[in-house]
């Protein structure tokens, strides 16, 4: 255990979206949102910030390109120009913006669902035809959607929107699976606008693997969306940014954005060149105490609820909750309604996502175990 994470930080009064979205008799453990105070050497760094009292507004300073640059070559080998980064107010913004910039708009949009639901419904908000891929998870509890039926989605699209690592699932991308999705895209030249916000968040000694790393092909015609937001736990402060390699889709992406999107928060800017200066050994305990909050789960679902089946996540701090066992309509509305505590129903990541609920770890043990008490004593009195 540790004390920088077993502290349960009262959030009710704080404006918090997670806390105030229901009752106060109920446990939210639905939204993205860790309930850890962030890194203290962050929280030093904007109360530092504010002893200048100007707060106009910001631009990404050559010293926080090079703390990007330098933070993406130290955690995933991938080396990237300065000029490459296109700071933003956030990934989903970015996803939107690209979309809008890029998508051609005659041909389909391939998402892999179950999957985050501003993903799944960024291609509408254009006008864009939507093709999906199913998950499904195998024998050993892996992620995967068949290749051929991938292939086949792919074919005459105009952009993948991809989940890596892949949310709500867990499945962090292995390096041969991307080369193979980079193969077929570039094949078929699709664009591939990558969501890698959760690129720090991988358990067992993963390392993230962007898509774009993999060569100058499928860089070429990749957008990555990044930020500090999830590991760090600062998604508050709304700050994110884009990779984009190839210099003539950037200029593309940055011309299609204009009037939506202008400066940057100056205190998201200022700690996100923290995060990635400064906080990584936080980072590193973070990780440890997940992974033990994810196994605690995982053995006492197993033991105490054998019904619902929970695939280990190789990487975020959700659970993807098959609760299709336990022979019930709604599971979500259930656990809401007979356990006060809440989680995210199945069915926003899409038809795929019926019978589950998803299940957020980010959080100090006792709040984790009073989750879960309640979800038991909700199926005793069924």
């Amino acid at each position: 255990m540790n004390a920088l994470f077993d502290t349960v930080l009262p959030r009710a009064s704080t404006d918090s979206s997670k806390w105030s979205a229901y009752p106060a008799d109920v446990l939210p453990m639905w939204v993205a949102d860790m309930d850890f105070a962030a890194a203290p050497v962050i929280i030093d760094g904007i109360r530092e910030r504010l002893g200048h009292p100007a707060l106009g507004y910001a631009t990404a300073t050559a010293a926080w390109r090079a703390d990007v640059v330098a933070y993406l070559q130290r955690r995933y080998g991938w080396v990237v120009s300065e000029a490459a980064l296109v700071p933003l107010p956030g990934v989903v913004p970015g996803c939107n913006m690209a979309l809008g910039a890029l998508a051609p708009a005659d041909k389909p949009v391939v998402v892999k669902v179950p999957n985050y639901p501003p993903l799944r419904a960024a291609a509408a908000h254009w006008g864009l035809e939507q093709r999906v891929v199913t998950l499904e998870a195998d024998a050993s509890g892996q992620w995967h959607c068949d290749p051929d039926t991938l292939a086949g989605a792919l074919h005459g699209a105009g952009v993948l929107l991809l989940s890596n690592p892949h949310n709500p699932v867990g499945k962090a991308y292995s390096r041969e699976e991307l080369l193979q999705l980079a193969q077929v895209c570039e094949q078929q030249g699709v664009l591939v606008i990558s969501d890698e916000i959760h690129a720090d968040l991988l358990f067992e000694g993963r390392r993230h693997v962007p898509i774009a790393s993999l060569g100058p092909e499928i860089a070429a015609r990749t957008i990555t969306l990044m930020s500090a937001s999830k590991a760090y736990n600062i998604a508050g402060l709304k700050t994110a940014f884009a990779v984009i390699t190839d210099p003539e889709l950037r200029r593309r992406f940055q011309q299609g954005h204009k009037g939506m999107v202008d400066s940057v928060n100056v205190l998201g800017l200022e700690a996100t060149r923290i995060a990635f200066s400064q906080a990584e050994p936080w980072l590193e305990q973070l990780l440890g105490y997940l992974q033990g909050n994810r196994d605690w789960l995982a053995a006492t679902l197993a033991e105490r609820a054998p019904a619902i089946r929970m695939h280990l996540p190789q990487a975020t701090y959700l659970a993807w909750l098959d609760c299709r066992g336990l022979g019930l309509d709604d599971p979500q509305r259930f656990f809401l309604d007979k356990g006060r505590v809440a989680f995210s129903a199945g069915t926003d990541f899409g038809q795929a996502g019926q019978g589950f609920v998803r299940l957020n770890f980010g959080c100090p043990r006792a709040l984790l175990q009073e989750g879960v008490a309640r979800m038991l004593q909700a199926l005793e009195g069924a």
